[in-house]
């Protein structure tokens, strides 16, 4: 394989100044995550927006352990051998967020490929103990792609969450470098399946990696053919010099542009801005 040499980075312009996480209510959701042993999506993936999440007192939750079969070269994320999951962690995980009062749940994992269900029982009782303490809790979980095996798809979805998210990452011309063990069509079609389900189905594109406008005005064309109701777009952030580059900081007026190209195609919500994540603001995304 390949080795990366590591890049040089490229200055960050002034609008993707970030502030630094402080505050009592920061402190309370590290407290709750790191008592229950639970690891957040926020943390492994170097998130821009943990201060401003965790100081409203919101996390994403990440199941399954903190280490991927995959070996995506953007994210941030430990690749590997997992270790053995830990069947409590639904409970756990459960009991977390009863404990933090939340009114909106994020729930996301790692890839399990190396198990036969893909983790999909993990998930399905991780959704169904967090409704059954929290009824009043909405939840939205991002799923990763079940390698074309619908069964634990379906598992997946049928716990009673309220919106669905599955994110393709990028265009489909950058898979094989971005994503070399994900297919752009399989997991357009994991979307269109959850929507056929009956679910509220969201994705997610970063921008910067070396997509041009009229790929990703194609991937829109084809996330609004499959059903996608909720679209984020935000800009990539190089975690470390041995993961892809930046190529471009994409200015806010585009994104501003993406958004509206987004709803004129019949996509219902579009959440498009530099420091825009797959989580941020996903209260909002529950009722459109």
């Amino acid at each position: 394989m390949e080795v990366k040499e590591p890049s040089e980075r490229k200055k960050r312009p002034d609008w993707l100044r970030v502030k630094l996480p402080i505050g009592e209510s920061y402190r309370k959701v590290r407290e709750i995550v790191d008592n229950n042993k639970l690891h957040t999506i926020c943390q492994s993936g170097n998130c821009p927006n943990m201060g401003e999440c965790w100081g409203e007192g919101t996390a994403t939750f990440m199941i399954l352990g903190n280490v991927c079969t995959r070996s995506c070269n953007f994210c941030a994320v430990a690749t590997g051998r997992p270790p053995e999951y830990d069947t409590n962690e639904p409970q756990r995980v459960a009991e977390a967020i009863q404990t933090m009062g939340v009114k909106h749940a994020v729930i996301t994992s790692v890839n399990r490929d190396e198990l036969k269900d893909k983790g999909a029982e993990i998930w399905y009782q991780t959704v169904v103990l967090t409704k059954e303490l929290s009824p009043k809790t909405t939840i939205e979980t991002l799923i990763p792609d079940t390698k074309s095996d619908w069964e634990a798809l379906y598992r997946m979805i049928s716990a009673g969450q309220e919106v669905v998210s599955h994110n393709m990452e990028t265009v489909k011309s950058l898979y094989r470098r971005v994503r070399p063990q994900a297919r752009y069509e399989r997991s357009l079609e994991q979307i269109r399946r959850t929507k056929e389900y009956g679910k509220r189905t969201k994705t997610g594109i970063m921008l910067g990696l070396g997509e041009q406008k009229d790929e990703v005005l194609e991937a829109m064309d084809h996330l609004a053919e499959n059903g996608c109701d909720i679209l984020t777009l935000g800009q990539y952030l190089q975690p470390t010099k041995m993961h892809h580059e930046v190529i471009e900081f994409i200015h806010p007026d585009m994104f501003a542009l993406y958004r509206e190209e987004g709803l004129s195609r019949g996509i219902k919500y579009v959440e498009s801005g530099p420091l825009v994540r797959s989580s941020y603001h996903s209260e909002r995304h529950v009722n459109v």
